[in-house]
């Protein structure tokens, strides 16, 4: 059978569904309504924005989806950029994302794992069902579509890998998206990851089939795992795994291809060239060119109907902690539009409050009694919100240098930030961080 639109020409099939669905996007886009209208709150400055100078018109401040998402993947591939996707555990490590994007005038993703939505919600609460899970995500979706806006940013709303057993999560969050697309027009979350790499790779692909036409409905991205990213990362142990395991073959990646083109063009896929979660001392080899051998391989199956880039797939890399600059750029060069970012964050936000610790030491032993006084309050150095603003700085540092690596800055075309006014803090004035 013939899976290929015979009417595809030039672009190639993914750029004649993007054209037949341009009406439905411009009906998303007529129905979405502002996050801050929606709640009644202040929308100034760039939360205000329509649009950006420097990208397509669709692309807007707060979460995206349908075209807009697509025209931003899209922009990331033709320009030669990746997205940082951090994985996010709190509101303050959301913000710090944030914050980290308007400085580097960039777009980001935002995502939350089943263990991460969990610890949002509370350890305290009980997640039999994963309910804590599914209602700890929701809250921080909410969360991301509120501030987005504020801070002038477009962002990707995202799950990170979803493990079979892990699929009644999921399941709950789409259920929230669509009752949000019900009443908004567009779905709560841009888009989901369903890791079944540990599958047969044919009930990877059926299973990820069902799942991208249920998400298709509202403008929703399907991000598939092909092979399987070393390492442990959120209870996922794969750091025995034969090493062959950790590089896809390009006549896998075609074989999803095939199988999920004929549904819809919202889908990247996480293919492996020996990506490992984690920081290790070990031999980690990358092979970036089985990304540039996929893309030919499946340019000459397509053949006419091949994209003019010759990059059918958007490829997204795990396990990018540690990796060469030079690896990096190069699998942008084949297609990669996004990079996980997980274990330097969590070293930086640590790594703030460690280095807050010892800068003020004496003044954190006892709530009164520093070397200033033994009558001396210490309330303005244990006050939560300096060290937790320790670890967003250095969070937001970290990130720099993420947007560096990623080609990712100065993509919104937007001058730099104002410097914020009337910041309050505790009660006795912030500290320098």
């Amino acid at each position: 059978m013939n899976i290929y639109n015979e009417n595809a020409i030039g672009q190639g099939w993914r750029s004649q569904t993007r054209q037949n669905t341009h009406l439905y996007a411009e009906e998303v886009k007529a129905k979405a309504t502002k996050t801050a209208d929606i709640l009644g709150i202040p929308c100034e400055d760039e939360c205000g924005l329509s649009e950006y100078p420097n990208l397509p018109d669709s692309i807007h401040p707060g979460v995206l989806s349908g075209q807009a998402l697509m025209d931003l993947l899209e922009d990331a591939k033709v320009k030669g950029y990746a997205i940082p996707a951090v994985n996010c555990v709190t509101s303050s490590s959301i913000n710090a994302c944030l914050e980290a994007a308007r400085r580097n005038d960039a777009p980001i993703m935002i995502q939350f794992s089943s263990g991460g939505s969990q610890f949002y919600a509370g350890k305290g609460l009980d997640n039999s069902n994963y309910q804590a899970a599914i209602a700890g995500a929701v809250s921080g979706a909410f969360h991301v579509r509120t501030m987005a806006e504020q801070y002038g940013v477009p962002v990707i709303l995202h799950t990170d890998h979803c493990a079979k057993k892990l699929l009644p999560w999921v399941d709950g969050l789409l259920e929230a998206s669509e009752r949000y697309y019900e009443q908004h027009g567009e779905p709560l979350f841009s888009s989901h990851m369903i890791d079944l790499s540990e599958e047969p790779i044919e009930e990877n692909i059926e299973i990820c089939q069902d799942y991208l036409k249920r998400m298709d409905k509202m403008g929703m991205v399907l991000e598939m795992e092909l092979g399987i990213t070393g390492g442990e990362e959120d209870g996922v142990n794969n750091e025995d795994v034969d090493k062959d395991e950790l590089y896809s073959k390009p006549e896998e990646i075609h074989q999803v291809y095939e199988a999920l083109s004929p549904i819809s063009d919202k889908f990247t896929v996480a293919a492996a060239f020996g990506n490992v979660h984690g920081v290790y001392a070990g031999d980690i080899e990358l092979r970036p060119p089985i990304l540039d051998s996929a893309q030919k391989y499946i340019t000459e199956k397509l053949g006419a109907k091949a994209p003019k880039d010759k990059k059918p797939v958007y490829f997204v890399f795990h396990g990018g902690s540690g990796s060469s600059v030079e690896d990096i750029r190069e699998a942008i060069g084949y297609g990669c539009i996004k990079m996980n970012i997980d274990t330097d964050t969590q070293w930086s936000y640590w790594s703030g409050i460690r280095d807050f610790e010892k800068k003020y030491s004496p003044y954190l032993q006892t709530q009164i009694g520093n070397p200033d006084g033994e009558d001396k309050p210490n309330k303005k150095f244990y006050d939560p919100r300096e060290c937790i603003r320790a670890a967003e700085v250095s969070t937001v540092d970290r990130l720099q240098m993420a947007f560096e690596d990623l080609n990712c800055q100065n993509v919104l075309g937007l001058d730099p930030p104002k410097e914020p006014a009337n910041t309050l803090g505790p009660r006795r004035g912030g500290l320098p961080v």
